[in-house]
């Protein structure tokens, strides 16, 4: 069991930072997801905790030591990648074993640690097979069970299931999630797939651009965002996004949108005029067929895909409004839709994007 911290960790190549200060703690036996868009640094950092890149400044520390001068080898921790890295002309029972018969570990040992770890993952009728022989699933478990046989203090995954079509991922979540409940290990897991880490995770950390916008668990990132661009990033469909500006008369606070006026509850930080940005999740937006709602617009496209539906609908001045509904609703292309948000789960982003209020009362 493994705690992993970094400590004000800088990477650099030549003049170009990537990793910008980062501090962050993952506990013993965290199933920790490192999530965010393509070239935000996650799969760089995770390199760097594996000890494959040298960090500029800072610390890196395993269960208490410092390790910022430890290889990659000697740290203890398996990594499992996005290609496999199965040797070809080896069968998957060798592929498990290579790393322990190198370490010079007794045969019995071996042979015990590997049809322990194919059982575990439901492998063993693989085990004299070559890798060209399995499936991409079937893969991804021998490159999982060459990492358990190590018995490593932590796995690090790098993006390991984005090779799969969109079904096998799914079967392969909960087999990774089953996996972390069985072996109770430490994990670190990168993946640009916001579902992946919603799905898989104890704590999200999402990063931008080198560094951590936000940590916490999944469900407390999608209701309590700290920044618009966290909001924006975990939860899919993607929340709707509305600019605007405060106006605070008689009647209160309000955000005025494209002529559209949405009354808010009395944030004191808000001033009249105030650049402001309105987020609202598309399951957060209420139908509203006899045209008594807030605002109305035209759908443009529309989803049934049998247990829930999914509007897109257009306003002037608006962009594109995404809206999620349980169940099959007879809507069709072009007709008008007169829809109304949520004040309980309205986002407020002030001009530089940072969360002002996560929920309101009115």
């Amino acid at each position: 069991m493994t705690e992993i911290h970094l400590k004000n960790v800088h990477k650099a190549y030549g003049e170009l930072e990537v990793i910008h200060g980062i501090n962050l703690q993952v506990q013993t036996g965290e199933f920790c997801v490192f999530v965010g868009p393509s070239g935000c640094g996650k799969s760089t950092l995770l390199r760097i905790i594996a000890g494959l890149e040298g960090i500029t400044s800072g610390t890196v520390e395993i269960d208490g030591s410092v390790v910022n001068d430890v290889s990659a080898a000697e740290r203890g921790l398996a990594m499992v990648f996005q290609s496999y890295a199965l040797y070809p002309h080896m069968s998957v029972y060798k592929n498990m074993a290579f790393g322990l018969e190198n370490s010079k570990m007794p045969r019995a040992q071996i042979d015990e640690r590997v049809r322990n770890a194919a059982e575990l993952l439901q492998i063993t009728d693989y085990l004299d097979r070559k890798p060209k022989a399995l499936s991409g699933g079937q893969r991804q478990r021998v490159a999982i069970g060459r990492a358990i046989v190590r018995d490593p203090k932590a796995f690090l995954f790098d993006e390991p299931l984005s090779n799969l079509d969109a079904e096998l991922r799914v079967v392969m979540r909960k087999e990774l999630s089953a996996l972390h409940a069985k072996i109770g290990g430490t994990m670190i897991y990168v993946t640009h797939d916001q579902v992946e880490a919603m799905t898989l995770a104890d704590k999200i950390v999402v990063l931008q651009k080198g560094i951590v916008e936000q940590v916490g668990a999944p469900l407390e990132l999608y209701n309590r965002p700290c920044n618009a661009f966290v909001a924006g990033f975990i939860g899919s469909p993607r929340m709707n996004m509305f600019e605007g500006h405060a106006v605070r008369d008689a009647a209160g606070l309000a955000i005025s949108i494209e002529g559209l006026r949405l009354d808010l509850s009395d944030l004191p930080s808000i001033k009249d005029g105030d650049k402001l940005t309105i987020g609202i999740r598309p399951e957060h937006i209420a139908v509203h067929a006899d045209g008594l709602g807030e605002l109305t617009t035209t759908v443009k496209v529309t989803e049934q895909l049998g247990g829930e539906t999914y509007l897109y609908c257009d306003a002037p001045g608006l962009p594109q409004i995404t809206v999620h509904q349980p169940g099959q609703l007879p809507i069709v292309k072009g007709q008008a839709l007169s829809l109304s948000f949520s004040r309980a789960q309205m986002h407020v982003f002030d001009a530089t994007g940072k969360t002002v209020a996560n929920g309101l009362t009115v």
